[in-house]
């Protein structure tokens, strides 16, 4: 199962996908299973290392916590098995995190190498990201690519999933349903 939960800053979507992993975690006795949390954060100032701090403190010891800003593929085909309930959190700070980089094709490649390891995946896949294209057209002609960047990344990666959910002010509408 794959599955891209969308919404705006503070909407609730972390909640919601660390939701859905537990349900996943619970709902089958069958197979070992494991939880990991994939965090692309960086903590550029003291703002963004609160953040983290809030989000660490929020998940109890079931989520074994990888944090990793560029190489998502990496950790996908690390960790690709049955019984893996991987929650990645999130894909437009990780899309910064390329955007920002000092190699220059890192963004494409990068993002290659992920919809590729996703396809194939074995493992339980939720992936949270930011709906950016639902206001104003940036000014600055890196914010303008970052929002076209996650536009195009949502859409593919929305063909890919199983389930798509956004979220709005805590309340999820099913966009696909699984």
């Amino acid at each position: 199962m794959k599955e891209l939960i969308l919404g705006g800053a503070r909407s609730g979507k972390s909640r919601l996908a660390e939701s859905h992993a537990l349900s996943l975690f619970n709902r089958s006795k069958d197979l070992p299973k494991k939880m990991i949390y994939v965090a692309t954060a960086k903590a550029y100032d003291d703002e963004m290392a609160e953040r983290i701090k809030h989000h660490q403190q929020s998940r109890d010891e079931q989520w074994q916590l990888i944090e990793e800003p560029v190489e998502l593929a990496k950790i996908l085909k690390e960790h690709d098995h049955k019984g893996s309930i991987i929650l990645i959190e999130c894909l437009t700070l990780w899309l910064t995190n390329l955007l920002c980089h000092s190699e220059a094709n890192i963004l494409n490649s990068e993002k290659q190498k992920f919809i590729q390891q996703l396809k194939s995946s074995h493992a339980d896949i939720i992936m949270v990201s930011n709906e950016t294209g639902m206001g104003v057209v940036p000014m600055g002609e890196l914010s303008r690519r970052y929002v076209d960047e996650a536009g195009f990344l949502h859409q593919e990666l929305a063909q890919l999933c199983d389930r798509v959910t956004l979220v709005i002010a805590g309340l999820e509408q099913t966009l696909k349903p699984q």
